[in-house]
């Protein structure tokens, strides 16, 4: 079943806590087997409390982004990426596993796009630093 476009905030469109939980852990799952940029996650893996707290900040940013009640508390995206250097492709790369966990999700167009929206505003601050 399609997610309701016509609900009031992205928030509520993406499903709240539980459904933006379910497009974090698919966009983590992805971003782990993604040649593209596995090499920057799976070390992730061998640091559990890590991963819970990058996991966490992930699922915070999500929600507050999208107009929900969670507050982020982690860095800003450029201190968070400062000296990763992410270049062009690993970005797309990127925006590709979390579109794709969108339509997964069964998020409406309209919110993937809005989504899509977000991400590109915040592309300066990631590529690059």
């Amino acid at each position: 079943m399609e997610k309701n476009e016509n609900q009031n905030s992205l928030y509520e469109r993406l499903g709240g806590v539980e459904g933006i939980t379910a497009i974090v852990d698919d966009v983590v799952e992805s971003h782990m087997a993604n040649p593209a940029i596995k090499a920057r996650f799976l070390p992730l893996k061998d640091d559990t409390e890590h991963f819970k707290e990058v996991r966490q900040h992930l699922i915070n940013f999500f929600i507050m982004g999208s107009g929900g009640p969670n507050q982020y508390t982690g860095k800003d995206m450029h201190t968070a990426h400062i000296g990763m250097n992410i270049n062009q492709g690993e970005y797309m790369s990127v925006i590709d596993d979390i579109m794709l966990a969108l339509d997964k999700n069964n998020v409406d167009e309209q919110s993937r796009k809005d989504v899509l929206a977000i991400l590109y505003s915040l592309k300066g601050q990631m590529i690059g630093v």
